[in-house]
């Protein structure tokens, strides 16, 4: 197994290129074909290795997650014709990413052992522990970085810095509400407690859309349902599928994506835990075992299921 790092493609009608954090993506005029490669980051940095199988596992979540969704809020798939692959339309990204939580976890809980009790605007209740559920779904945003880290930010600041129009904020808020609901729906059918998600949206000829991928383990926090009351009343650690567990071994190694941190080794038997624990994600969330794949042609088969797909 090899894992796909990055690609340098060359296609003819091509009219941009971009690198992101765990994404190449391709633009064709209003189109674009975004390849989920192995890169994997965590605290807003790209690790040194890449994850065998991490890309295609992701992007086929997210294709079944985009198609169970898409009654509730339009989205900017066209066709998904690699498992590694997805081409849409090309959007013009909000630059916030709408961050919300039905539970105490993660970044919130953190932030809340710290004495805070206003995330994002939102004021929370005291008495909370950790992995407790919420009163009602919150909805924290954070800032969309180009480079560096994300940060959270308030509705109110978030108008009044004019970042999104109120008209429009407020279609982006009822969307996130409706997936987050639909997101939860879809866990408790797998046995999963949705915890808390990011949303990403972009206008493409004025409307609206959700792109980029949605409740993937890499953007979402699950809980697994059984056994989570009695493990919160005996004040035990739940158990989680998400990528937390990346970020608590790179905690645990000294590495929160501070400055002078250095990212831990990442050794073979390190990486090959990290894809086992990706494959017990998708199999968990699809109800299938993942299919092994031949990667000695790889990079071929996803440049020519592109250059069909746009043809």
């Amino acid at each position: 197994m090899q894992a796909i790092k990055e690609t340098h493609f060359n296609f003819e009608g091509q009219t941009g290129f971009y690198k992101g954090k765990v994404r190449d993506v391709y633009y064709f005029g209003s189109r674009m074909a975004m390849v989920a490669t192995d890169r994997i980051s965590a605290f807003d940095v790209v690790l040194p290795k890449g994850i065998p199988d991490k890309g295609r596992i992701l992007n086929q979540i997210a294709a079944l997650n985009l198609a169970a969704t898409k009654d509730i809020v339009p989205n900017w798939v066209l066709s998904s014709p690699d498992p590694n692959v997805t081409v849409g339309f090309k959007c013009e990204p909000f630059a916030v990413e709408m961050v919300i939580r039905g539970y105490l976890a993660g970044h919130a809980a953190r932030e809340y052992k710290a004495g805070k009790r206003t995330l994002c605007g939102v004021t929370l209740p005291e008495g909370l522990r950790e992995n407790d559920r919420l009163p009602v779904p919150i909805i924290t945003p954070t800032t969309k970085a180009m480079v560096g880290h994300d940060e959270d930010i308030s509705r109110e600041a978030i108008l009044v810095r004019g970042i999104v129009s109120e008209q429009d904020y407020k279609i982006l808020e009822d969307y996130t509400l409706k997936l987050f609901a639909k997101g939860t729906e879809l866990a408790a059918k797998r046995g999963l407690i949705l915890v808390d998600t990011k949303y990403e949206f972009g206008k493409h000829a004025g409307k609206i859309y959700l792109i980029d991928e949605v409740h993937t383990p890499d953007s979402s926090r699950y809980f697994y349902s059984e056994g989570y009351e009695a493990r919160q009343k005996a004040g035990e650690t739940q158990k989680q599928l998400s990528k937390e567990f990346v970020r608590q071994w790179l905690i645990e190694n000294g590495f929160q994506g501070k400055d002078g941190q250095q990212v831990p080794e990442m050794t073979e038997a390190i990486v090959a835990s990290i894809s086992n624990r990706y494959q017990e994600l998708y199999q968990q969330m699809t109800g299938e075992k993942l299919a092994p794949v031949d990667y000695s042609n790889i990079e071929k088969r996803i440049e020519q299921s592109i250059v069909k797909s746009l043809n």
